[in-house]
């Protein structure tokens, strides 16, 4: 077995170079805007897990609001995500060309990152950082109690496969958080998957399914994690109040 070679950190010191998907507050430069503002409810988010002492894998940390708000509740975080080095499930739309599309998400996600190490700078995280695919977590990462994936099965070509990949590293907990795409809670339970792509005008590119929180849980009892709760919330984004939902599964019954 190899030995894990972090991610050095960025030294990136300009706003300016940096795209935020969450809001936060960063000291010694003030509140930056993000796609999503979940201030106040992380918690909620994340299943009110207990994360004191824990040690945490977080896939997708993007800008890693979620990985600092994690610190602050105790745990130790490792935050894995994509790099503009690394390919991303796109659609693969017969006759499109996706150069410049490519070439502006790599600029992106560039940028995503520089907003990552400028907040982990300024919090003074203590996080470490991998950038790679979630198909191919490598083994000698460890073993954590806690995997967290915040709203990135649906943007998966195989989503059951990351999380298979996730779950031989987790010997606890698996939190998936993702958006209710449906407003009755009673079909929310059932196990629904929605092919999103349409071939008619090439869009979505980055989303591919819909995933109802009783298929995640179905997901998760098949790779071990037998007991799951259920839990609904509303997340401030792009404008309005989104449901959303979470669920956590466990390899023990909680008491």
């Amino acid at each position: 077995m190899g030995k894990t070679i972090w991610t050095e950190p960025r030294n990136v010191t300009s706003i300016s170079d940096c795209y935020f998907y969450h809001t936060m507050d960063i000291p010694g430069f003030g509140i930056v805007e993000g796609e999503w503002d979940l201030r106040g409810k992380e918690s909620s988010y994340l299943g009110n897990v207990n994360f004191q002492g824990k040690r945490v894998l977080e896939l997708g940390t993007a800008s890693g609001y979620l990985c600092f708000a994690m610190e602050r509740m105790g745990a130790e975080v490792v935050a894995y995500d994509l790099s503009e080095e690394q390919e991303r499930d796109i659609v693969p739309y017969a006759g499109y060309d996706y150069g410049k599309y490519i070439s502006e998400f790599k600029e992106h996600t560039r940028r995503i990152n520089n907003g990552f190490w400028i907040a982990h700078r300024a919090f003074n995280s203590h996080s470490k950082v991998m950038y790679g695919s979630v198909y191919e977590i490598p083994d000698d990462i460890g073993q954590f109690d806690i995997c967290t994936l915040g709203a990135i099965l649906l943007h998966l070509r195989d989503p059951f496969l990351a999380l298979q990949r996730a779950a031989a590293h987790v010997r606890e907990t698996i939190v998936v958080t993702d958006v209710a795409a449906l407003t009755d809670n009673k079909l929310l339970t059932r196990k629904r998957l929605e092919f999103k792509p349409n071939a008619s005008n090439c869009s979505p590119k980055e989303t591919w399914w819909k995933l109802s929180p009783g298929l995640i849980s179905e997901f998760l009892q098949i790779l071990g994690f037998v007991h799951t709760t259920i839990s609904f919330h509303r997340q401030f984004g792009h404008g309005r109040k989104v449901k959303f939902y979470t669920v956590v599964g466990n390899k023990k019954a909680r008491y």
